[in-house]
């Protein structure tokens, strides 16, 4: 053992990651549209001394909402909600580069930074839902290259927003009567290929600096913008080798831009379904993927492959002639996952639909809580992961077993807190916060 501390945030689905979640007898689908419902999950990670609550978003309606509750409700409004509820816990929610605009988001976030006195996060994503275009006056949706062009800009825009107040322009000295020293307050006169920035923010640095940046991708594009801006990163592996590949690579490429890779934490998915036995864990799962509908499955997978394979045998193999390996038709990393496990496994399309079901391609373990906590163990020590976003198949008892029977065997092993050190999501997760880069000493470093 190596004594690592892992981190382990609370992945927030409205019902849990399994697509039947909501079927299942023991969700609480009737309160997914109740505030309370999210600020208890909070709750019950906060007491188990989780880094974090995350929630994953997109501008567009799911096309098949028909048979899953894959609705949004937007985070910011739900992180609020639940920073008033807590005291301790990380909140991190999704917001696309390519469908807001820097000022309004910079504004959004350092509020909800200030408000929650440093406990906020964001997901840094590009957007991949094509449909999205259509609610923003798009004809289409912009190539993945442009995207992540566009990404690159906004982040730097949005970073000089959240730096342009020094951490001590506000001076609040009554008896002078001066409240901030406007030559601490700068303008960011950003003019580039995507936006147009005058600045400063109206609004002084957050207690963070800013909020910690976190992405998703692991495309190509991807690994490139986690490597200059992520501090975390969450990923989807089904294997050992593929994330220690992942983690070495993006460890590398973080050194390689000047960054100490300790800065940039890696955050595999993983959707666990515990039992006192593993047959009784196999059979919960079984359980989950009889719920599932083979419509919906199909439109999942049509979307992670870009081909339409609603007419094929479900028990007959995965027809992967078909497949077109163009990127642009994909979602890249996720799509190259898909065909990993044709390869390695030759699935039938049902049996492929149904590993695929409980959590979109993340690592789904099934077995007692000691079968759990040793795979979580054995990615942590062998290079393959800092942490993990837990997945619950159903909520909320997939993370109260969780928190009851697999959160005290890592702690038993030396794996987990006990208690936090620290306030901040940064103070979590251990990292360093940043020097505004207008601050004097800041910008003599950098020249």
């Amino acid at each position: 053992m190596t004594g690592k501390q892992l981190h382990l945030n609370l992945f927030i689905y409205p019902d849990g990651h399994h697509e039947a979640a909501w079927r299942h007898p023991d969700s609480e689908t009737d309160r997914i549209l109740d505030i309370t419902y999210y600020q208890e999950l909070a709750q019950r990670a906060e007491a188990a001394k989780f880094d974090a609550v995350f929630f994953a978003d997109g501008p567009s309606l799911a096309e098949n909402i028909q048979y899953a509750a894959r609705f949004r409700l937007e985070p910011i409004t739900v992180m609020t909600a639940i920073v008033a509820a807590t005291e301790r816990i990380g909140v991190i929610g999704t917001a696309s580069t390519t469908y807001t605009e820097p000022y309004n988001l910079a504004r959004q976030l350092s509020s909800l930074d200030h408000l929650s006195k440093g406990r906020a996060g964001w997901n840094i994503v590009t957007t991949g839902a094509a449909n999205a275009a259509l609610n923003f006056g798009l004809d289409a949706h912009p190539l993945h290259r442009d995207r992540y062009a566009r990404a690159e800009e906004y982040v730097e825009v949005i970073t000089k927003l959240w730096d342009s107040w020094e951490d001590d322009a506000v001076v609040a000295d009554r008896e002078s009567g001066v409240f901030a020293d406007v030559d601490k307050i700068h303008r960011v006169d950003h003019s580039g290929r995507f936006f147009k920035v005058r600045g400063p923010l109206n609004a002084p640095r957050s207690p963070q600096g800013r909020p910690v940046y976190v992405q998703a991708g692991s495309s190509e594009d991807g690994r490139a913008f986690a490597a200059r801006w992520a501090e975390a990163i969450f990923t989807a592996h089904q294997t050992l080798g593929s994330a220690q590949e992942f983690y070495a690579d993006i460890k590398q490429r973080a050194q390689a831009q000047g960054r100490d890779p300790r800065g940039l934490k890696v955050l595999p998915g993983i959707s666990p379904f515990i039992a006192s036995t593993a047959k009784e864990a196999e059979e919960l799962h079984d359980r989950f993927n009889e719920l599932t509908q083979p419509e919906y499955s199909l439109a999942q997978l049509n979307r992670l492959t870009g081909v339409d394979l609603s007419s094929y045998d479900l028990d007959g193999p995965f027809p992967r002639e078909i497949i077109d390996t163009d990127e642009e038709r994909s979602e890249g990393s996720r799509f190259q996952l898909v065909l990993d496990i044709v390869e390695r496994e030759d699935p039938t399309l049902r049996q492929l639909c149904h590993r695929l079901a409980g959590a979109r391609g993340h690592r789904v373990v099934t077995g007692t809580p000691d079968q759990v906590a040793d795979t979580i163990e054995e990615w942590a020590e062998h290079g393959a992961a800092d942490g993990f976003n837990v997945m619950p198949p159903w909520l909320p008892g997939g993370i109260e077993v969780f928190i009851e029977e697999v959160v005290p065997i890592l702690r038993r092993r030396g794996l987990f807190r006990t208690e936090y050190t620290g306030r901040t999501l940064r103070d979590h997760l251990g990292l360093e916060r940043p020097a505004s880069q207008y601050a004097p000493t800041h910008a003599k470093e950098s020249a």
